[in-house]
Parts: structure tokens; C-alpha cells; sequence
């Protein structure tokens, strides 16, 4: 199995108001996230506004992903449906387009029973031949995946990473405790990215890495250093933009950070709407303040 680590920014995906996939404007963001150091890129993650993207949509921005990367880091593109077919199906396309990993999530609209959880995860496991990262995020997800499905799932060959975006980081523990080497984990943006890597984590997959590239491939390599009082204490410093992204509309939080850099992304999807000149005010002054 391939081996992921270090800062996988989420990528936004920046949409004209008439539909169209800003290709340009995303190829630079992506090569100018690499050339900041970045280990991998995930398009179609929370921040890529998944849920509010058709299926051209979104295999623009897949594709424009990893023209863009032309190998140089892998690419993890974010799968998501209330369907298995589905997931499955988009699955399928990804691997095609030619992404490194997948990573997969559940949208649930009616509960589900933990043996429905985890054969939706199996199944898009079973239908590639590349890495599966499993995303869990119970702010946003009907159906969480509980510790005993995680187990399990851990026990499928392609299923080698998890994201936990649960802000319980004795969770993690947990996992990491029930599942040893077999699923690897990431801090999502919830947790704080130098105590998850303290406990045994491989990097951060989050929104703000986007916005804080150096920065993020910084606190990665004081980690993975031992150099543990300059990571906190750079930790201390980014976790202005953790709140904010907290706080705020993902989406619009980062395509606002971003704008502020110079990047044509638009706003936010509607019905999301951008943020106000107040919250963008507190946006720019965490970021004038990590320059």
C-alpha cells in the first residue's frame, strides 16, 4: 500500500455562478500548494463543498487536480454519496482519472445500522486497487462509524487510513490503540494537529492547509523532528486559523482566506453565502499575523 503522510491540503473547488469549474485558477492553486511543500492533495473533501457539486463538477475538479500534480505528490480524491452504487461508481472514475487514494465518505439522510456503515465503506474498498482513507466527521454525518466498525473495516487490504474529525482526540487514541499499524491516522482541522502527531498520528488533512501551506509542512517536520516545544509553540500561532475555520462556513472561510492571497476562487456554493466583512476581517488578521 502506498505510504501517505504530512499536510494534505483540502482543496476548494472554485465554480463560475454559472457552473463552470474554474480549471485555471485551481491548476495554480495546486502547483503553488506543492511548490509550498505540501505532501498530497485531497480535492473533494468538506472544503472542495462536495455535497454541493454535480458529477461533471466534480470530475473537473479531480482531473484538473492531478493534471495539475503531474505526479510530484499523491492525490486523494474525496468520494461521498447516500448510495453504495453510487460511491462506488464515482470510485471506479476517480481510480480511472488516475487518483493514488480515495477518500471515503458517507452521507446519510434516513440512520443506518453499523453492518450498513461498514459495507458501504467495504465496498468502495472492494472496488479499487488503491488506498482507501475513511473519513468521519459526526458534526456532519448521520451515521458515524463506531469503534468496533472501524476495527473492522481496518482488516480490509485497501483500507489503510482514517480521518477523524470527531474533536474527541481520546478517540484516536482509541483507534490507534485498537487498530495498531493497520489504520494509520490523520488529524482532521477539529483536533490539534502536534498532539495527534505526539500520540502516533501520520500528518493533518484539513481546509486550512490551503491557506497556510509553509507553514503547516513546518509544524509537519518539527513533529516528525522530536522538536517538540517549537512545534507547540508554532502550533499556537496557526490555531487562530482552526477557529476560524471552526467558526465559520468551511467553504467560505477558505475561499475568503484564499481571495485574500490572490486567488480568484469565487465564493461559496449557494445557498452557503460568503462571509461577512467582519468575519473575513478576523480571516485576514489571523493570516497577516503567521506572515
Amino acid at each position: 500500500m502506498s505510504e501517505f503522510h504530512g499536510a494534505f491540503p483540502y482543496l476548494v473547488s472554485p465554480i463560475d455562478a454559472d457552473g463552470t469549474v474554474r480549471t485555471n485558477v485551481l491548476a495554480k492553486l495546486c502547483d503553488d500548494l506543492i511548490g509550498a511543500g505540501v505532501h498530497g492533495l485531497t480535492p473533494l473533501g468538506s472544503t472542495g463543498e462536495f455535497a454541493y457539486l454535480n458529477a461533471a463538477q466534480r470530475t473537473a475538479v479531480v482531473q484538473t487536480t492531478i493534471e495539475a500534480a503531474q505526479g510530484r505528490v499523491p492525490v486523494i480524491a474525496g468520494v461521498a454519496s447516500t448510495a453504495t452504487a453510487d460511491a462506488v461508481a464515482q470510485a471506479k472514475a476517480y481510480q480511472k482519472c488516475g487518483v493514488d487514494g480515495i477518500l471515503a465518505i458517507l452521507e446519510a439522510y434516513f440512520p443506518l445500522a453499523d453492518a450498513q456503515v461498514a459495507s458501504y465503506f467495504r465496498a468502495i474498498a472492494d472496488a479499487v486497487d488503491i488506498p482507501v482513507v475513511i473519513y468521519t466527521n459526526p458534526q456532519f454525518q448521520r451515521s458515524d462509524l463506531t469503534l468496533d466498525v472501524i476495527a473492522r473495516l481496518a482488516e480490509h487490504p485497501r483500507i489503510g487510513y482514517i480521518k477523524d474529525a470527531s474533536t474527541n482526540t481520546g478517540r484516536l487514541l482509541s483507534i490507534m490503540n485498537r487498530c495498531g499499524d493497520a489504520l494509520r491516522v490523520f488529524s482532521a482541522s477539529a483536533h490539534i494537529p502536534a498532539a495527534v502527531m505526539l500520540i502516533g498520528g501520520r500528518g493533518w488533512m484539513a481546509g486550512p492547509a490551503c491557506i497556510i501551506p509553509r507553514q503547516s509542512v513546518m509544524l509537519y517536520d518539527l513533529c516528525t523532528a522530536g522538536r517538540w516545544d517549537e512545534a507547540m509553540a508554532l502550533q499556537r500561532r496557526l490555531w487562530r486559523i482552526n477557529e476560524a475555520f471552526a467558526r465559520f462556513n468551511l467553504a467560505a472561510c477558505i475561499k475568503a482566506g484564499l481571495a485574500i492571497q490572490g486567488y480568484d476562487v469565487g465564493g461559496p456554493i449557494p445557498p452557503q453565502a460568503p462571509l461577512t466583512a467582519d468575519a473575513r476581517k478576523i480571516v485576514e488578521t489571523a493570516l497577516r499575523e503567521l506572515t
